[in-house]
């Protein structure tokens, strides 16, 4: 294997577990929809395995890409944006810039909002995201908001609050601040101003 073959296969490999992650499936998840055993899998993530084309075809359509996207061998080191899966919120984001301050992040939430009054978070701002699939739901205080595809929330960020997916799985975007702990957007205009 020559070193360029090798660095793709490393980049595939990589890009199956990342893929695999950025969705919260376990190698058991992604087994069960690409018909191989768990331990194939990770032997093919870790490299303890070559990969066969038929193996890699079911793997990328089980994850929704493609051979192509799998293989491009692009040195695009700068412009990939690595999810940050969060398992125990469950909660996946991509921060989509890179420039300081103000970040736009797409989130995919898989678990439901807590239900823990500890769980309700108050900071200065105001939040703001908008729901691109599923439904989230909004707690604020004592309420319950749903908020379905195609709509956004906007609201004081003290009032306590947190959110989570509604009914299954959920994407959504927000504007978060340089730290990505809150969405932040400018204040409302006073009544009767611009």
């Amino acid at each position: 294997m020559t070193q360029e073959d090798s660095a793709l296969d490393a980049l595939v490999r990589r890009r199956i577990r990342e893929l695999r992650s950025a969705k919260g499936w376990s190698l058991d998840d992604l087994a069960a929809r690409c018909y191989l055993s768990p331990s194939t899998l990770s032997r093919i993530e870790t490299g303890h395995r070559r990969i066969s084309l038929d193996q890699l075809s079911a793997i990328a359509r089980a994850l929704g890409t493609t051979l192509d996207q799998l293989v491009d061998s692009t040195a695009a080191d700068d412009v990939i944006i690595r999810p940050r899966h969060d398992a125990a919120r469950g909660r996946t984001a991509w921060m989509l810039n890179r420039q300081p301050g103000v970040i736009v992040a797409k989130l995919r939430l898989t678990k439901p909002a807590p239900t823990s009054a500890e769980a309700l978070k108050v900071h200065p701002g105001r939040d703001w995201f908008t729901v691109l699939s599923g439904a989230v739901t909004l707690v604020l205080g004592d309420r319950r908001i749903v908020v379905e595809a195609g709509q956004a929330a906007e609201f004081s960020t003290m009032i306590p609050h947190t959110f989570g997916a509604h009914g299954g799985p959920a994407e959504a975007l927000g504007i978060l601040d340089q730290d990505g702990r809150r969405t932040q957007l400018r204040s409302l205009p006073e009544e009767g101003g611009p």
